[in-house]
């Protein structure tokens, strides 16, 4: 029985609570949100793949993204939709299921940072070097950013999990919709004095790491911006960083109101629905910011649309 009080193979999440006459409608919004992430992102990952016109650096890069949103939202959503209709006392989780959740919640929320980072760092090259882009964004190096931000989000999220799994849990109940590696440290029986000093220099670094790519290269992209007179150049670098920014801010603005939120403890119920917002939101937008900006996904969009007309004519 020492093993099981100490270490239980099964936990209790807490979900959320809702009326009866809201439980459906809620049900049937994730189940239109979860579709619609998959349908959308899935889709952009096959276009950029198929389509030779965008096996360019840019949308190489960008194909990360949309891999993130579907690793995220298919870890947390589904699950949170089978809970939805069970009673709360029957919203149980495997310990090593939860972990796994965590794990990936996680490792989505690092890698779309590390891969945003990357994503500037190409749009720099883009706009500040020209004449150069074909020659320093080759292959080679496309691969390399690729690696460097899955490598770094797997070596951050694997370290921020492998202190959280080696404590005892003497609790079982997961105050949250989802797992992540907060509410799974705070089972714990013993000192988490070290589980704290890295989750927050962890946060720290990551958040500040991306801040800082994005400030400089934008300081420096709006630079040459501000010293050029080319019209062509300033457009080109309109359209493209606008893109990537508003991705990054939707990105910031989320994390942003779930810690702000989590400092709350008596809007747990408003933190939890946020919690969620922020989590499928970056899923639902990103392919409508891409889709709608890039000229070159929409001129493909409309030739599937136009030959699939003119073939059911």
């Amino acid at each position: 029985m020492e093993n099981f009080t100490f270490n239980s193979p099964v936990l209790q999440l807490e979900g959320i609570f809702l009326s009866e006459q809201n439980l459906y409608p809620t049900f049937l919004f994730f189940l239109f949100v979860y579709v619609f992430i998959m349908v959308s992102n899935i889709g952009i990952m096959l276009l950029i793949t198929m389509e030779r016109s965008l096996h360019e650096p840019m949308y190489i890069l960008f194909c990360n993204l949309p891999f993130t949103d579907v690793l995220g939202n298919s870890a947390v959503v589904p699950r949170l939709m089978v809970d939805l209709l069970r009673p709360a006392s029957e919203r149980s989780i495997g310990y090593i299921d939860c972990v796994a959740q965590a794990f990936c919640y996680h490792m989505y929320t690092t890698s779309t940072h590390t891969v945003l980072m990357a994503m500037a760092f190409d749009r720099y090259v883009a706009i500040c070097n020209p004449l150069h882009y074909t020659t320093i964004m080759s292959n080679r190096m496309v691969a390399k950013l690729t690696a460097a931000a899955w490598g770094a989000a797997l070596l951050l999220v694997g370290t921020l999990l492998g202190l959280t799994i080696r404590l005892n849990h003497c609790g079982t109940f997961i105050a949250n919709p989802f797992c992540d590696n907060a509410s799974l440290f705070k089972l714990a029986c013993e000192s988490t004095y070290i589980n704290n000093v890295y989750g927050l220099t962890y946060t720290v670094f990551v958040l500040s790491a991306s801040m800082g790519t994005i400030v400089l290269t934008y300081s420096k992209i709006a630079a040459v911006c501000i010293t050029s007179k080319s019209k062509t150049l300033n457009s080109k670098a309109l359209k493209t960083c606008s893109t990537h920014l508003t991705v990054y801010l939707i990105l910031w603005l989320s994390a942003f109101i779930m810690v702000l939120l989590h400092r709350f403890s008596g809007y747990a119920e408003y933190r939890k629905g946020a919690a969620l917002l922020c989590h499928i939101g970056p899923g639902v937008l990103n392919p409508l910011i891409y889709a709608l900006q890039s000229s070159e996904m929409r001129r493909f969009m409309m030739r599937i649309l136009h030959t699939k007309k003119v073939m059911s004519q």
